[in-house]
């Protein structure tokens, strides 16, 4: 059984709720545990896993956030970012499933993290599943 740390920015709590149902439920149905931490934003995510992948206590990560766009061009500089820290952390060897939605609206977001229609949440975990299944198989 393997422990995965799933890691949420709680920006969009209700949102984040939604994510968070459909990750639990994907790494619970393959049998495994989990441990929920939250950080403020999108941008903490990836230093959150760096920092947690230190020890031996997770064999994969979840990072969950919701990224919407706004007035500025603070939206390219959070989703481009969060996406390039995670994706440097899977480079260098960590299981990953990046599920920080990047959407235009509110009404994007709910069709993407609800479990009942878009299910990100359980993808992000599906996909940290498969990654940590390619590293046991090739360790």
């Amino acid at each position: 059984m393997a422990h995965f740390l799933i890691a949420e920015a709680r920006f969009y709590a209700h949102l984040n709720d939604m994510l968070l149902t459909g990750a639990r439920a994907t790494i619970e149905a393959a049998g495994h545990s989990h441990e929920t931490l939250t950080v403020p934003g999108a941008l903490e995510l990836p230093g959150t896993l760096a920092i947690a992948s230190e020890n031996d206590r997770f064999d994969a990560f979840v990072a969950l956030g919701v990224v919407i766009r706004g007035e500025t061009y603070h939206f390219e500089i959070v989703a481009g970012e969060s996406a390039r820290g995670i994706l440097a952390l899977t480079m260098d060897g960590l299981a990953i499933g990046n599920g920080i939605l990047t959407v235009e609206n509110e009404a994007q977001a709910i069709i993407r993290a609800d479990p009942k229609q878009g299910d990100k949440g359980g993808d992000a975990a599906t996909a940290a599943l498969v990654l940590l299944g390619l590293k046991e198989r090739f360790a």
